[in-house]
């Protein structure tokens, strides 16, 4: 008997113990942590903001698509919308050796922390698609050219407007991102000129009324408007204040409507409930980042543009960066952009207006969707 008890307890200890193991396994979960490739190990970390959004599952697809292709294994972490868990991050990439950071932080200032953290440990940093403000500790920036982006979006609205007093409605993204100052700078500057004369009329915010005259905006100014339109990159945020706008605006304040949206998240959001609205007998509605989702809102006609910020592209030139400064030299830089502290250097990518004429040679025939991933498509030939 004395023989069986010490195996039983034997079992039970090793049992406790294999529970224990596995409660200890790390910090990262299979919804924030992901290794690319199985090639060479590069000394490179990337940090991405969440997973809960489908433009930064694109940036990680193409990440591992670009690294498998050229034989490198890295590790991909994400900070799920924490600012906290985004230094966690960083500090356990540095833990284990990385001489590059690419990040993209979820907040823009509180960034600076988890840059100044790599910057005192020797790592390289590389801002990438969102710039990390208020730090001299910032090597490089990745991007696309935001302003223009902006500027892609005003123009879609200009181009499809006709005659004087359309309604006009203006959302941008979070206040914490300083991309949706620069997408709302250049949308600004195109719009600002047909507000004035009269070919638009704001209907959602007092702010952007009062300052309509005003053909270039200080920060705090565009700071003022965001406050009463930001989305926060957030569907649900969406929604509720296009439903709100919606429930304060008059019937007169409605029929053909232009509407600035910011991504394309928010845009099917706000489309929705602009649709489901029987005042609103049109819409025109911007976007950016071309999801999936919103490629096939717009072969339906519920979406009607995306910006095209072709991420295999952003993807390729973060990592020439990295490689590059591992190399001991200096990514090529066309322009700096000031984030409160230094000017950052930069070689921004272009971007595509992408509509119903387009979408076919621009997503489809580039390679960047497979037409399988959408119907309808032969609606538009």
């Amino acid at each position: 008997m004395k023989g069986k008890k010490f195996v039983w307890m034997l079992l039970s200890i090793l049992i406790i113990s294999s529970f224990a193991l596995a409660a200890c396994g790390g910090e990262a979960t299979p919804t924030e942590t992901t290794t690319t490739g199985g090639g060479e190990t590069l000394a490179v970390g990337i940090v991405l903001p969440t997973k809960d959004e489908p433009r930064w599952i694109q940036d990680e697809t193409r990440f591992k698509e670009a690294l498998q292709n050229e034989g490198y294994s890295v590790e991909i972490l994400f900070s799920q919308g924490d600012s906290a868990k985004e230094k966690q991050n960083v500090e356990t990439l540095i833990s284990k050796g990385i001489k590059v950071l690419i990040i993209c932080p979820h907040d823009s200032t509180a960034a600076a922390a988890s840059a100044e953290a790599a910057r005192a440990a020797g790592v390289k940093v590389i801002s990438y698609d969102r710039l990390i403000t208020d730090t001299a500790a910032v090597d490089y920036y990745v991007t696309f050219d935001s302003v223009s982006v902006g500027k892609a979006q005003g123009q879609y609205l200009v181009d499809h407007a006709t005659g004087t007093g359309n309604p006009l409605y203006l959302y941008a993204g979070a206040a914490s991102d300083n991309n949706a100052f620069l997408f709302f700078e250049g949308a600004w500057s195109v719009l600002q000129p047909k507000i004035v004369d009269g070919t638009f009329v704001i209907k959602n915010s007092s702010e952007a009324v009062a300052l309509q005259d005003k053909p270039t905006l200080t920060r705090e100014e565009m700071g003022r408007i965001i406050g009463q339109i930001t989305t926060n990159w957030d569907f649900n945020v969406a929604k509720n204040l296009a439903e709100s706008n919606l429930t304060a605006a008059t019937a007169a304040d409605k029929g053909d409507v232009f509407i600035l949206a910011p991504n394309d998240g928010t845009a099917r959001a706000i489309a929705d409930t602009f649709a489901a609205d029987t005042d609103v007998t049109s819409y025109v509605i911007t976007g950016q980042d071309a999801e999936i989702a919103s490629v096939q809102y717009i072969i339906d006609g519920k979406q009607s543009m995306t910006v095209l910020k072709d991420v295999r592209v952003l993807v390729a030139d973060a990592i020439k960066a990295a490689v590059t400064f591992l190399e001991g030299g200096t990514p090529e830089a066309t322009t700096t952009y000031n984030n409160g502290v230094i000017d950052v250097p930069a070689k921004p990518s272009e971007v595509i207006s992408v509509d119903q004429t387009n979408l076919i040679a621009a997503i489809i025939d580039s390679g960047y969707y497979t037409a399988d991933q959408f119907t309808g498509l032969e609606n538009l030939k």
